[in-house]
Order: C-alpha cells, then structure tokens, then sequence
C-alpha cells in the first residue's frame, strides 16, 4: 500500500512539472494577449448580470412605472399619475449597493385610444374629455405614423398660444414644432370649445375622431357603440367651428353622414332628422331617406321635404325663414299639407345614390375609395323639379313672416311674441296657445249663427297683451286677424269708423264661411247710410225701444241684395246705433248729391221708420221735420208722407207732448211699404258710385334688409338650375365612371359632354382651373375641390 501511495504521488510531481516546463516555454507576447481576452470577457460579464428587464409598452389598462425627468409616471387606464419616484434595478449579487436605470418611458409603444371622459396627461397637461390616440406607433398605409397620434416622445414647449396659426395644410402632431405642440395640448386641456382656437388645432383633433369612426369601428363592436358619442362630439365642433372654416363645415358635416349612415333601416323617411349643417352639397343621410321614399312610392314625409329646402345648397332661404326658424318650419307644414296632402310623390329616376368619403386627414393615402353603396336607391336629389316644388312652398311661408321678421328686426326682440304687436305680425296659427284661446273663446260665443256679443274694447285687447293706446294700424291688424277667424267687429276699423277707446263698447259677430266681406261696394254703403238715418229718427223720442229695433233688424233682413255678411254687419252696427246714433248733421254732407226726386223718396221711408211701433209722437214729427230740411226737401210734407202711409186711415195728431197717441196706422200697409226698402238703398248707393267710402290702407311693408342672406344670384359657379345641380353632384365623389354621369345628365335633360364643357369654363372663370378631367374615369379636380372648401 506505502509504495502503490509512493508512485501516485510522484507521477503528480512528474505532470505538474512537465506542465510548468510547457508553460515557461510559452512566449511573453501570448501570455500577455490571454491576459487581455480574460480581461475584457469579465467586464461584459459584470455588465450582462446588471442589465435591468424592461417590460413591453402596455396596452390600455396595464401599468408600468418609469422615469421621466426627476420624477415617474404611471400609465393606466385612467391616465398618466406622477409620482416623486425611480424605477429601482437590483445591481450584481456580488454588489453590496443598487443604481437606478431609468425605462422606457410610460406611453411609449402602440398608440392608444382613450374613449370620451376618459383622461389622460402628456407633457404635465391632462386632457380631461379624451378622445385621442396617445403613443409612440400607430401606422399609416405608408408606415409613417397617423398624423392625429400625439407622441409623448416629442419635444413640447412651455408655451404656446392655440390662436396663432402654427400648423401647415396637413397637419401632424409630430411635424409640428414644439410650441405648436403645447399650443394643442393647452386647446385640448380647456375642453377643446374656445372658437377663438386656430383651425389647424382643430382638424388635428378631428383627424383622430375619424381614424376612429373609418378603421377602428369596423374592428371590434366596442368601438361601434361609441358612434354616437362621436357624432355628438362633430355636431358640437361643426356648431364651434363650422361657419369658421368653409373647410370644416364640409369634412364634419360628411364625417357626420358617415357616422348617421353606418348603420341605417329601410325606411328612414320615417324618422327624425339628425341635425345636420348647411354644405355645399346635401347630406346623404337626407338623399337616402329622401330615395327610400321614392323606392317606397310613398309621400314624401312633410319633415324630410322641410329638411331638404333647409338644406338644399340652391335652396335660398331669405332673412324671415331663418331669423324665425321655428315659425318658418310651423308654416312650411301646413302649407305643405295644403299642396301635397299625405307628401309629394317622387320619381324613380336613374343616378343611383353612393356615398364616397374623403377623408380630411393625411393618414388615409393609399387607402382607396372609401365609398358605401345602397343597392338600387335613387339619388332624387339631382333632379330640379321636386326641390323647386318644395322652394315654391318656402318662399309663401316665407311672405307671410315678412312683418314678424321685419318688426324682429327693428326691436331686436327675440321673445316678443307675447306682447299683442308681436303678435300681430304673425298669423294666427302661430300665436301662443293662451293668446290663442281668448279669440277661440269670442269665437266659442258666437258660434250660434246670428248671436252677437258685446264688450269693451279694453276687454277684449288686454288679454292679448294690448294697451289701451294702440295705434290705428295695429287695431286694424286685430280686426284682420279677428276676421280670418271668422270673427267680425263693429265699429267697422278696416272701414271708415274710428279707433275705438278702451271704454267703448264693441260688438263681435260671426262672419257667414267663406265670405269675403266687400266693404265698399256701394249697394252696402246706401244700405249703411239709410240704417243710420232710420236710427236717428227712431231715436228723435229719446228713446230707442225694441219695437224700432225689431223693425230695423227686419228691415236689414230684408235687403236681400245685400250679402248675408252684409247683413249682418248692419245688425251688429244697430245694436251700437242704439247707445250711440249717428247726428243729422254728420250725414247731411253724404246726402246732399242726392238728386231731389231720390231724397223725397228717401224722407217718406222715413217716415215709414218712425212709424214702425204703430205711432208717431210729436218728438218724432220734429225730427222727421230735421230729416226733411236735411234731405232738403220741405218739411211741410211730414204731415202729408205720415198721412199717405196710413193708407187711408184717418190720422190722428197728438195734441201735445205729453200725449202718448200719435198717429194710428195700418200695419199691413207697413209691411207693404218695407219693400220699398230696396228701391231707397239703390238710391242711396248713387252717393257712393264716384266717391266711395275711403279705408285706410294698410302700410306699404318695408323691404326687409337681406344683408345676412345667402346669394340670391345665379346658382352654383354662376350656372342655370340644372347644370348646377350636375356640378354640386359632380362634387360628392373624387372620381365617376362615364355611364354614372350619363345616368344624372339624362336626369336633368341634359348632354353630359356639353354639360361637362359648361362646367368647366365657368370653374376656369372662378378658379383658372377646370373642375373635371379625362374622359372615363371622370376625375373632380382636387385643387379647385380645395379652393371650393376654403
């Protein structure tokens, strides 16, 4: 065992010594290069067991902590948080001490949405309402980065001023300069309404609401629920922005058509209509509904026909229509449904309807047509002939707001419609309901045919909210109304009668249906005359008593030359004659032309007046005397005319004052004479044939200032109905097929290539630049498309 030990030990000896020789017969130079490699392999060593693990960007909801600056940021679902800390990475086991390496920092990676109310902070800026793409990728077809992605990474500015125009064309949150930057951020951070903002800001924002609504909705039907939030979100921006920028308005409002139109039933003529801004072209919301209809064969409901005038580019509304937009639309219906009863039936006619977005943002290049096709619907709105139809109707509704409008205008008084002078300029269908009712209730009294009631003029206008120091014009304009609602008042003010004051008694009757009632014609005014004579002698006792009433009622009664209006007007005159009879002296001026023969026939009707309760009082012989010299004819024949109408009876002359026997007379021979009444008004209507009684006509109207109208010029470019219309079509799509254009030229009844022509020379007019090129495809000019929407 002791020499098997022995040799072991010695054969060690013999190798570690062989091994030394070798080694010392190694030359300097190698040794030195082993000492090097060994050296540079524990240095990367050292560094690969000390490098820090950093986790992927996270998506919407995850969170990671890394430095920024002197301080970290978390990045969650509800947003950035700064903490006043560092990402701690462990140094080498062997180390007794750490170091802080910072990681990429929050946001960075894929480009986040963050949906409405949802916040988030860039750059030591929250954003409160969200809606942007926050993050460092998010792609283009041209693998560049969506011009609307805001990228924390970039550099941002202390200050910027969001009025100051910063922006190019196109533009893109990471071209633009650092102060461009945080001029948007501070837009987006003062909830994105100031209207004060440059418009380049503005589309910067809109750029992510459409990448949302074009890419990210056909993706997942999360996205799809929020349309309707990003429709709301255009609709306030267009209402901010849109009569800002021309450009604006036509992007919104097409974004808004793509947002209403991505998902829509088979008869939306039967719903509300969105709000929608006034464009160069109509939305095509409005044309589907409008070519379902058509499909459909059904009326044209009256709120799509309302929209389509409203929102017709040709469509010229005037100041009425649209300072008194809710009047205008109350008018526009009922004068639709007077013309077109259940809707205007339209045609089927050949352009068939497809919607082609053009995107506002840069982004979108190379992504092709962006279109939605709706089968076989027409596109009617192309034709010239319903939407003139439609213009016809608003241009009545709008005559008939003129004096509103006008007065409006002048007193500025947007809520005046209560006050009886506003009222008065509107038509009664459109006064407030509680005015509408206290003429309804006059109207409710007299329903009765000939029933008649009396009040103080006070009475009837305070409720309407009137003084009781109204001009002529504006009691003439009660009565006018009052009439179109089958409500008449004596005393006659669209006559000759004097403006009642508020203590006066007037008499409210109903107008016969339908009458139209001709004050002047002469048959009404002798007729007039002679009841105001009878009047004055039935009342010469001081006395005007119901047998002399019911006598003149019948007598009227009797005029049947007159009309029934007519006739009754005079009985609501009556029953004013009998508080009030006209003077002698007032009517002698009227009755002097009179030839003498017409004025003796005249006294001895009369005379048959004053006789009528079977008696004449010495009371009424005088005044029958001051009738006679104002007719002059002599009043001797007072006596002799009383006599002759007894027809032979022996006539018995009170003796005196207090006597209550008069004359006795035949009433037959009475009734007799009454036909006679006719014969003495056609007398009297000889007054009346030169120089009938004059009326105050109602004021001439003022032109209406339509300074803040649209053009009320030529159409479109300056071009005739159709070819406008063509060019307006022309504009909803960058590019058409030959045949597509055939289709809306023969729809219009015109030649495409001369239409075509036409166009273009009036666009070289306007803009040096032919709104069309090449032949098939027909291609709209994009840089005239440009000038159109500045």
């Amino acid at each position: 065992m002791a020499g098997k030990k022995k040799s072991g030990i010695e054969g060690i000896v013999i190798v570690v010594g062989g091994l030394l020789f070798l080694l010392a017969s190694v030359p300097k130079s190698v040794w030195i290069g082993i000492c090097v490699v060994g050296a540079i392999w524990l240095v990367v060593r050292s560094f690969k067991s000390n490098k820090p693990t950093i986790s992927p960007t996270p998506e919407q909801g995850s969170s990671s902590i890394s430095r920024v600056g002197n301080s970290a940021v978390t990045y969650t679902a509800e947003g950035y948080r700064e903490e006043d800390t560092f990402a701690r990475v462990p140094a080498n086991s062997a180390s007794s001490s750490g170091f802080s390496i910072p990681t990429a920092p929050a946001g960075h990676g894929v480009g986040v949405w963050y949906p409405s109310g949802v916040a988030v902070t860039v750059g030591g800026t929250s954003i409160p309402g969200g809606m942007v793409y926050v993050g460092t990728s998010l792609k283009t077809q041209f693998h560049e980065n969506d011009p609307c992605l805001i990228d924390p990474s970039k550099t941002i500015a202390s200050k910027g001023d969001y009025t100051e125009s910063q922006t190019g064309y196109w533009p893109s949150y990471s071209q633009i300069s650092p102060t461009a930057r945080r001029a948007y951020l501070s837009w987006l951070s003062s909830g994105k309404s100031d209207p004060e903002a440059d418009i380049g800001f503005v589309f910067l924002y809109f750029y992510g609401l459409e990448r949302r609504v074009l890419l990210d909705v056909n993706k997942d039907a999360k996205s799809r629920e929020e349309l309707p939030v990003l429709g709301n979100e255009v609709r306030r921006l267009l209402g901010i922005y849109g009569q800002k920028s021309g450009s604006f308005q036509n992007y919104g409002s097409a974004l808004l058509d793509w947002i209403e139109l991505n998902s829509h039933s088979s008869t939306m003529y039967n719903n509300p209509v969105p709000e929608f801004h006034r464009t160069w072209e109509i939305p095509a919301y409005l044309k589907l509904a409008i070519g379902q209809a058509a499909v459909a064969g059904v009326g044209l409901p009256v709120h799509i026909a309302l929209a389509w005038v409203q929102l017709a580019p040709d469509s010229r509304l005037r100041t009425p229509a649209t300072r008194c937009p809710d009047e205008f639309a109350k008018l526009f219906e009922a004068k639709y449904r007077e013309a077109h009863g259940t809707g205007l039936k339209l045609p089927k006619n050949k352009t068939k309807l497809k919607l082609v977005y053009r995107p506002a943002s840069s982004g979108f290049r190379g992504f092709g047509e962006i279109k939605l096709s709706f089968g076989e619907t027409p596109d009617v709105t192309v034709l010239t002939g319903p939407i003139g139809q439609l213009q016809k109707i608003a241009e009545a509704a709008t005559k008939e707001l003129e004096p509103y409008s006008r007065w409006l205008g002048r007193t500025k008084n947007q809520g005046g419609s209560g006050t009886l002078e506003g009222l008065l300029q509107l038509p009664f269908m459109l006064w407030p309901q509680a005015s509408q009712s206290v003429l309804l209730d006059v109207k409710s009294r007299i329903s009765v045919i000939e029933m008649i009631t009396t009040q103080t003029f006070g009475e009837l206008i305070r409720p309407l909210g009137g003084d009781t120091n109204l001009s002529r014009d504006k009691v003439q304009g009660l009565a006018r109304v009052m009439e179109s609602q089958g409500i008449a008042m004596e005393p006659d003010v669209l006559g000759s009668a004097a403006v009642p004051k508020a203590d006066d008694k007037v008499v409210l009757f109903a107008l016969p249906s339908g009458e139209v009632s001709h004050r002047e014609t002469p048959a009404y005014q002798a007729a007039l005359l002679t009841l105001q004579l009878a009047s004055a002698v039935a009342s010469a006792d001081g006395e005007f008593g119901e047998s002399e009433t019911s006598h003149l009622q019948n007598q009227i009664q009797a005029w049947t030359h007159l009309t029934p209006g007519h006739r009754q007007r005079l009985i609501a005159h009556l029953k004013l004659l009998v508080d009030a009879p006209v003077s002698l002296t007032s009517l002698k001026k009227r009755l002097d032309p009179l030839p003498t023969t017409s004025k003796e026939a005249i006294a001895s009707f009369m005379a048959t007046v004053a006789q009528a309760d079977g008696m004449v009082s010495p009371t009424e012989v005088k005044i029958l005397e001051k009738v006679y010299k104002a007719l002059g004819v002599d009043s001797n024949k007072v006596f002799s005319d009383v006599h002759s109408v007894a027809s032979g009876a022996a006539p018995v002359v009170a003796p005196s004052k207090e006597t209550t026997v008069g004359f006795k007379l035949d009433q037959a021979r009475i009734a007799a004479l009454q036909k006679d009444t006719e014969k003495v008004s056609q007398l009297l209507a000889g007054i009346f044939t030169e120089e009938q009684t004059t009326s105050v006509a109602p004021p001439i109207p003022v032109s209406e200032d339509n300074s803040s109208e649209p053009e009320t010029g030529a159409g479109f470019l300056g071009l005739d109905a159709a070819h406008s219309s063509f060019a307006r079509m022309l504009l909803s799509r960058p590019q058409w097929t030959r045949q597509e254009l055939q289709d809306v030229a023969e729809d219009l009844d015109l030649m495409l290539d001369g239409a075509l022509e036409r166009i273009n020379e009036a666009s070289f007019d306007a803009h040096d630049l032919p709104l069309t090129e090449g032949d098939d495809p027909i291609e709209v000019n994009a840089e005239v498309l440009e000038k159109l929407e500045v």
